[in-house]
């Protein structure tokens, strides 16, 4: 499996609620970097190892939004990195409000697994 497809199944794993899939597909030692302006993002926003991204991360998702998902568009790459175009979907539970947020992430992959994550999204339009 190349680097492309490696990252569009950890999507696809993602979309069906299947997170061990996900999970096995990172390395021990990732390094998660969520953008300024999620909520539950304190610091600069780094997490390192799949337990700190379940713990930090998926596991805040359902305690700020409702229906939250990634709807992907195009993922890319080459060498070492792969880029998805989306956006993210969902309903701010504090506004009750729907919204669509352009998001991009970046990944690294290293020795066949994911080790790096980075994203950037329209955080404004989530959290109105």
């Amino acid at each position: 499996m190349n680097n492309v497809e490696l990252v569009k199944e950890a999507y696809s794993n993602f979309e069906t609620g299947n997170v061990p899939a996900v999970l096995a597909l990172f390395d021990p030692n990732i390094e998660w970097l969520e953008c300024e302006g999620i909520p539950f993002v304190e610091g600069d926003g780094r997490f390192v190892g799949p337990e700190a991204v379940v713990q930090n991360v998926f596991m805040k998702i359902p305690e700020y939004w409702d229906g939250f998902n990634i709807a992907v568009e195009e993922v890319f790459g080459t060498g070492d990195k792969v880029v998805m175009v989306g956006y993210y979907q969902g309903t701010n539970k504090a506004t009750g409000n729907s919204f669509k947020a352009n998001a991009t992430h970046v990944w690294t992959v290293r020795d066949g697994k994911l080790s790096r994550f980075f994203q950037a999204v329209d955080t404004a339009t989530i959290m109105s």
